[in-house]
């Protein structure tokens, strides 16, 4: 028989007042060779990402009129970042850039070695205290709840900025998809961001 929880027993619970979709950061400090890259700058118009998500296929082997499932191979989903568009076009022109080395638009050829067009990124998950038990918080940094390192990703996807007449009060985004080879989860209590 489940025993009724209380409100008191939900608090004690939920670390840290619960982890905040808004608090992150993205690190993509490497670009390939040749392309300017403004990491810094990245890191403040990085305006979404997403933690990693991954599926193991299941493999249904028939048996007497029943099915037995056993775990199959793992994919790793497509990662997107969602970026601000600020007038010097930089960091668009960048993924502009690594897409054409990948495969140019006139004659789609581009680098056949994946070491020239792959890189690393890292999503750090960010709480509102110094660190995860933290009873008081000073508001001067915040600690690191979550990182993972995308291994060997490459973009795949840039999406169009809509331009109109009836667009009015925004501001330009435009998002990127990665192919991801793989992902590290980085503990917690070794994770430090530059």
């Amino acid at each position: 028989m489940a025993r009724l929880k209380t409100i008191s027993q939900f608090k004690s619970a939920l670390s840290g007042g619960g982890a905040r979709p808004n608090l992150f950061e993205v690190e993509l400090t490497t670009f390939p060779t040749g392309i300017s890259w403004d990491a810094d700058k990245f890191k403040y118009l990085c305006k979404a990402a997403a933690l990693p998500g991954s599926n193991i296929a299941s493999i249904d082997v028939p048996f007497r009129g029943r099915t037995f499932k056993v775990a199959g191979d793992r994919t790793i989903d497509a990662w997107t970042v969602t970026i601000i568009n600020d007038e010097d076009f930089k960091l668009r022109r960048a993924f502009e850039s690594w897409t054409e080395l990948i495969a140019k638009l006139d004659n789609n050829l581009g680098a056949t070695q994946p070491n020239a067009y792959m890189s690393n990124a890292t999503v750090y998950q960010l709480g509102r205290g110094s660190t995860l038990n933290s009873t008081t918080n000073s508001g001067s940094d915040s600690s690191i709840l979550a990182a993972y390192k995308f291994v060997d990703i490459f973009p795949t996807s840039i999406s169009p900025i809509d331009l109109s007449y009836d667009s009015g009060d925004t501001i330009e985004e435009f998002t990127v998809e990665f192919q991801v080879q793989s992902y590290e989860i980085i503990s917690s209590g070794t994770a430090s961001k530059a």
